[in-house]
């Protein structure tokens, strides 16, 4: 059973439907031109994530350095903003301001990995400038990160759940004693990690008895797509936001 709404990020009918970085397959992530593509084809929901440089600017990029995906080279957390404004993603697109991205999708809800601390409060910040408390959920490979968040914010932010929290909750639904942080609205895992199945029956059942949604990444197959509709997750986050699109609009679940 998907628990009860917790937080206004996760009013939604039905499965949620994640552009993970846009939709990265297009050799484009993070960048505004490829947001908007998922927006134009429908998703309301986009994942991305967030660096601060050295001039404490939010600047929405997965990698700690721009060498992958862009014509650039360097430390984000070393460069002043002028500098990352001049590289290019796939040699064609800027990397934008998180603040850009919130203006220019206004219906778009954001879910925003905070990569590093120094972005963390710069993040909390432009929340609160531009009141979108119900249009962010913030998440984070640290669990203590996402403490330290909840803690400055209150329960008006929501998060999921970090690597410790996965573990915790993964832990539970084995019937081991496991304490979690009841503050989260979300475990968002891989199906398998490191050879170990993360999402089965058990631990959606765990987690739905705790009121929490499972938004599974990243997932890119049409067959694991339907498989993990079928067991009941709550979200999927892909890459190839065509697919999933398909994928949905066949079982009738597309919103």
């Amino acid at each position: 059973m998907t628990p009860r709404i917790r937080h206004p990020y996760l009013d939604h009918p039905g499965p949620i439907a994640f552009a993970h970085r846009g939709g990265a397959a297009d050799g484009l992530e993070n960048t505004a031109l490829q947001f908007r593509r998922a927006v134009e084809a429908g998703y309301r929901y986009l994942e991305t994530d967030v660096h601060a440089t050295a001039d404490g600017r939010l600047v929405a990029f997965h990698d700690t350095t721009l060498d992958r995906v862009t014509d650039g080279a360097g430390r984000i957390a070393d460069l002043p903003l002028t500098e990352v404004r001049h590289a290019r993603v796939a040699g064609r697109e800027p990397v934008p301001l998180f603040e850009e991205l919130l203006e220019a999708f206004p219906e778009a809800r954001w879910n925003v990995d905070v990569k590093a601390e120094p972005a963390l409060l710069p993040l909390l910040d432009l929340i609160e400038r531009t009141d979108s408390w119900d249009r962010v959920c913030v998440g984070s490979f640290s669990e203590a990160r996402l403490v330290r968040a909840q803690r400055l914010a209150g329960p008006r932010l929501a998060t999921s759940y970090g690597t410790r929290g996965v573990l915790g909750l993964r832990l539970r639904s084995w019937g081991l004693p496991s304490a979690v942080r009841r503050s989260a609205v979300a475990a968002q895992v891989p199906e398998v990690q490191s050879g170990i199945q993360v999402v089965d029956p058990r631990f959606l059942r765990t987690a739905h008895a705790l009121g929490l949604q499972v938004h599974v990444w990243t997932v890119n197959e049409p067959e694991r797509m339907h498989r993990l509709l079928d067991l009941g997750v709550d979200g999927i986050m892909t890459d190839h936001i065509d697919t999933l699109r398909k994928v949905m609009e066949d079982r009738g679940i597309w919103v």
